[in-house]
């Protein structure tokens, strides 16, 4: 979950990375160390098509945490957020300054944590059109999405989008505590590479008690807004098989 993460802290305790750039302190203080910096970068110049899986290939190889696509006015902006698990992986990633995605080279530049946050407030306040395609793009207002979600066909499957990419089994099982959960079928989507996706498929025991967990809409896991969809089993079928691949 991502409360483990050292960096959420509200106060970090020592660690063995040096502080790096912005916010870095030099010795001093009586054996005082300076927190490492927020390992987040800003990327600006996106192709507007992009997805959170074209960030995970951009940066392979590094450990992404999370990725905030930022919009505007309900349209992506071309620019993004990406939390890495440490700073020296921000070093790496500010290597990729400027190479191509598709035909279009992307900025990496250092950004403070509070330009991160600040990026999630406004996601999370956000109430215009919510375009599907962008992960961890909140939704509009409840009655907007819930009379929409209501004339929804339901099956026993709920879909689970925007999860953190470290969700477990477990977390979802203890988020849906107060549900009949059917809880060997919870099923957390995978890229090919192993990788989540941020969605997962969870069964319940019957149509009426997935209908009645559809009250954990928009409700959090770690720190990101989970929305929840009316699925079916071919879709959670197909979502498995790729998986497997």
């Amino acid at each position: 979950m991502m409360e483990s993460n050292p960096y959420f802290a509200v106060s970090s305790s020592t660690s063995g990375f040096p502080p790096y750039g912005y916010g870095g302190g030099s010795g001093g203080g009586g054996g005082f160390q300076a927190p490492p910096p927020f390992p987040v970068v800003r990327l600006r110049g996106l192709p507007f098509n992009c997805t959170d899986i074209d960030i995970f290939k951009f940066f392979a190889g590094l450990d992404i945490v999370d990725v905030l696509l930022v919009n505007k006015n309900g349209r992506f902006s071309g620019e993004a957020f990406v939390l890495f698990a440490g700073p020296v992986q921000v070093e790496f990633a500010l290597q990729r300054d400027r190479q191509n995605m598709g035909r279009r080279y992307v900025e990496v530049f250092r950004c403070k944590r509070q330009d991160y946050y600040n990026a999630v407030a406004a996601e999370v306040n956000y109430e215009g059109i919510y375009d599907n395609d962008y992960h961890g793009s909140p939704p509009p207002t409840r009655a907007k999405r819930s009379n929409d979600k209501d004339q929804m066909e339901y099956t026993e499957i709920l879909k689970m989008r925007g999860l953190p990419f470290s969700a477990k089994k477990s977390e979802i099982i203890e988020f849906f505590k107060d549900y009949k959960l059917i809880e060997d079928r919870v099923h957390i989507a995978c890229r090919p590479d192993g990788k989540a996706t941020g969605e997962a498929y969870a069964e319940f025991v019957s149509i009426e008690e997935a209908r009645r967990a559809m009250c954990k809409d928009k409700m959090t896991i770690g720190t990101r807004y989970v929305e929840l969809f009316p699925s079916t089993p071919d879709e959670a079928r197909r979502a498995e098989s790729r998986s497997r691949q």
